[in-house]
């Protein structure tokens, strides 16, 4: 929950910092925070690296 609400005020602060400050580089703040919290989540997986991913994006199909 706690996580929602951190993404959320992010999400928030870019929006108005975009909107004051007329720079649209504000906006990629929540997606590049989105990144960073999975690229963290797949370290934590005991397994290596690549083998990872390519676990993630082998269970599509």
């Amino acid at each position: 929950m706690a996580l929602v609400v951190a993404l959320a005020l992010i999400t928030i602060l870019s929006v108005v910092l975009t909107l004051r400050k007329k720079k649209m580089i504000y906006l990629t703040l929540p997606i590049v925070t989105l990144f960073g919290f999975a690229l963290v989540k797949i370290w934590m997986v005991p397994m290596p690296f690549w083998d990872t991913v390519k676990f993630i994006f082998d269970l599509r199909g």
